[in-house]
């Protein structure tokens, strides 16, 4: 569907285009917002960030002009100009439509997105890290309300999404969807160990970090389970070295020479970045013949291939799907895949865990059935340590006192 097509009919029959609210506003969020702005329509009216100069700069990417600040910020907005909070959650008190929640911490996606979804207002996740650590919860939540959760377009797990549909409606078997890697995997890695890494691409350190030491794979791969229901092939899953022509001879079962217990898996591989694929096949010798012909290989394997996925300038896409056809392109329908948190140092009594691609821990996929006694890494932010943990075990819940925030309270809710 041209959801650009479609918006802008709505922009005509309402006199105003969709309003859309950012909270975070650092690459992913700024990029973001300048696509946005170029795109008839929607309009980024409203942002939240912790530098409000960031936000700021965000809302005139998206051509704001005028802005209005906390108390005026909702005035502003309904007289068609910007509007900036301190508070994240206060999003959702301001006359808008739908929000994105670019930050990237679990504890304050948690905040935004519950705020958002008792307010009403559609709610986009490029924070998967609230995504696979409460998803499930906001989702069902969000249905109550009749608005849409959803982790949003661009990122590789709703790429693989739309891949994994694709396999399925045109009839074949799906063996393993995922994506790929590019960074070499160093679960040590530290935002002062990439410091100079960072400065050179022009990353936040820690983003760079929790691509290195393998967490953002891992957050990616569990949301992307939970979404379509396919399970790991097993904790931290395979991540074979492989071009992309390999593919649909690596990521295959062990019976015909891969590395897979079972067809049926999320996995990743190192190699064939930054795409994402599926490995399908069939058994039917009319359409093993056809896709030679296709130029598809031999059979009875075959690598579908994306090379790409836009991240945030993909987005904007998300808008349109919720505001038009009121479907979310990914969210938790089932809880069969877990991040744990890992130690990437010996940690000791007293310590304080810091934040996903910090110093304190690493994230590693497991399927649920494996996870008892252990912390989520969603949850573990703020956690002071109270038991030895030794550098590469999961973390124990028993070992730290998680905080007293909400997205304990509502993973517990979940839970339940």
């Amino acid at each position: 569907m041209n959801f650009t097509k479609e918006l802008i009919k709505r922009q005509k029959e309402l006199g105003r285009p969709v309003r859309i609210g950012l909270a975070g506003a650092g690459q992913m969020g700024s990029g973001l917002a300048a696509q946005i702005g170029r795109i008839p329509g929607m309009e980024l009216v409203a942002c939240a960030d912790i530098d409000q100069k960031r936000a700021e700069n965000a809302l005139r990417l998206a051509g704001m002009t005028s802005i209005g600040h906390d108390k005026d910020a909702s005035t502003s907005i309904s007289n068609g100009h910007g509007g900036i909070v301190s508070n994240a959650k206060d999003l959702a008190e301001l006359p808008i439509d739908i929000v994105f929640e670019a930050t990237g911490v679990p504890w304050v996606g948690a905040e935004v997105a519950s705020s958002c979804i008792e307010a009403g207002k559609h709610i986009l996740m490029l924070n998967v890290e609230t995504d696979i650590t409460i998803g499930l919860y906001l989702a069902e939540q969000a249905k109550e309300k009749g608005i849409v959760y959803s982790v949003a377009n661009g990122d590789e797990p709703v790429a693989c999404k739309e891949l994994y549909d694709f396999s399925v409606d045109i009839g074949f078997e799906v063996v393993c969807i995922g994506k790929g890697k590019n960074n070499p995997l160093d679960q040590t890695a530290t935002p002062e160990s990439l410091k100079d890494r960072a400065m050179q691409k022009n990353m936040n350190p820690k983003m760079l970090a929790s691509f290195v030491d393998g967490s953002k794979t891992m957050i990616e791969m569990t949301a992307l389970s939970n979404g379509i229901g396919m399970p790991l092939d097993k904790v931290g899953m395979n991540g074979p070295i492989s071009e992309v022509s390999e593919l649909n001879k690596n990521l295959i079962p062990e019976s015909d020479g891969g590395v897979l217990k079972e067809s049926g898996r999320v996995d990743f591989a190192f190699g064939p970045a930054p795409g994402v694929f599926s490995i399908v096949t069939t058994d039917n010798p009319t359409i093993i013949e056809e896709m030679e012909y296709l130029s598809m290989g031999e059979g009875p394997y075959y690598t579908l291939y994306r090379p790409y996925h836009l991240a945030s300038v993909e987005a904007p896409r998300s808008v349109g799907m919720a505001i038009i056809n009121n479907e979310a392109g990914l969210q938790p329908t089932t809880w069969i895949s877990e991040v744990i948190g890992h130690a990437k140092k010996d940690l000791k009594p007293g310590d304080k865990i810091d934040g996903i691609g910090g110093f304190s821990s690493y994230g590693v996929a497991y399927p649920y059935s494996e996870t008892e006694g252990l912390a989520p890494l969603g949850l573990v932010e703020g956690a002071t340590v109270v038991g030895e943990i030794k550098q590469g075990e999961p973390i124990p819940r028993d070992s730290i006192e998680l905080p007293d925030n909400l997205i304990n309270k509502l993973r517990n809710k979940q839970n339940n």
